[in-house]
């Protein structure tokens, strides 16, 4: 009895599935190492507090990275694997002993407004790791933990004083700037900031500084007519900062100038920046930083990656 052969599009779906499953097998092999390597000095905190950040970071933000059976699977595994590298260098709680009292405190408050902006976790990642999902309570808990780091207190005479001698003597200063301080990376200080209109404030409670930002016609224009997804060539942003003064009463006002940070949108310009020019400039004599190194970028693309659905910009502006 002759056996009747398959039709031609079955052996063809066939072959098809058996080359795609060779494929998927062979690239199995193909894995960048992530590698645990010694805690040098593990983050130090309340158990509760604690609980919550290896829960919910340390996968990508430490030496102890717990890779599920699933999270070795490539292609996936590739992306968690360039997750943790990337985590690792921008913040690893395995060596949090090596940032200052100070950087400790910007790391935390840096985390928590990511967590506040649901840009971490990643969504990607608590998609399948649910149990790193951060509650309200969570939130509130790590909060309280921050806030406890600072100690505020009323400011004295002399902190007051030396504040209103700085302006005036920085009102001279900026009369006489015939050439503009210029970045790295070609940005130069655009003093015409202070007639630009406010549109959001932060406070960085972390080291006592208070946050104005502007935004220039550009950007008030998108804000007013919501095309800010993404935001329009042209736009840029500064955000001033100052000294955080709490007199007797508690009124909290500006004390001294410390620096002026631009964002400037052109996504041909800067596309190796995400689409942004980054420049800040620090003290009254609007010294660049960062130096002659035009790596200081990769600083403020690291801090702002996260926000990437919301074109890298982490303020959400005051409604117009």
């Amino acid at each position: 009895m002759k056996t009747k052969k398959k039709p031609l599009y079955q052996r063809k779906a066939f072959i098809i599935i058996l080359i795609l499953f060779a494929g998927f097998v062979s690239i199995q092999f193909v894995r960048p190492d992530v590698a645990n390597p010694p805690v040098t000095g593990d983050f130090q905190a309340p158990a509760d507090v604690k609980a919550i950040i290896q829960r919910a970071c340390y996968d990508c933000h430490s030496n102890n990275t717990n890779l599920r059976w699933y999270d070795k699977i490539v292609p996936v595994y590739w992306g968690v694997a360039s997750h943790i590298k990337d985590g690792r260098a921008d913040l690893n709680f395995s060596e949090w002993n090596k940032l200052a009292t100070a950087d400790q405190k910007g790391k935390l408050w840096e985390s928590i407004n990511q967590i506040i902006a649901g840009a971490m976790p990643l969504p990607g990642y608590t998609a399948v790791h649910t149990e790193a999902k951060i509650s309200a309570a969570d939130l509130a808990v790590l909060k309280n933990y921050l806030a406890g780091m600072v100690h505020s207190k009323p400011a004295d005479t002399a902190a007051i004083n030396a504040a209103d001698k700085q302006y005036q003597h920085w009102q001279k200063i900026e009369a006489a700037i015939t050439k503009l301080p210029t970045a790295a990376n070609g940005i130069s200080y655009i003093p015409d900031y202070k007639n630009w209109q406010p549109i959001s404030t932060t406070e960085r409670f972390d080291n006592n500084t208070l946050r104005v930002i502007f935004g220039n016609d550009i950007a008030v224009k998108a804000i007013k007519e919501n095309k800010i997804h993404p935001w329009p060539n042209g736009a840029i942003f500064a955000k001033v900062a100052w000294a955080q003064l709490q007199d007797k009463d508690g009124t909290t006002h500006t004390g001294e100038f410390k620096q002026v940070e631009y964002m400037i949108k052109d996504d041909k310009k800067y596309a190796s920046t995400y689409g942004w020019g980054w420049a800040r400039f620090k003290t009254p004599k609007m010294v660049p930083y960062g130096g002659a190194n035009v790596l200081f970028t990769k600083e403020c693309m690291s801090c702002h990656k996260p926000m990437a659905a919301e074109d890298f910009v982490f303020t959400l502006p005051i409604k117009h």
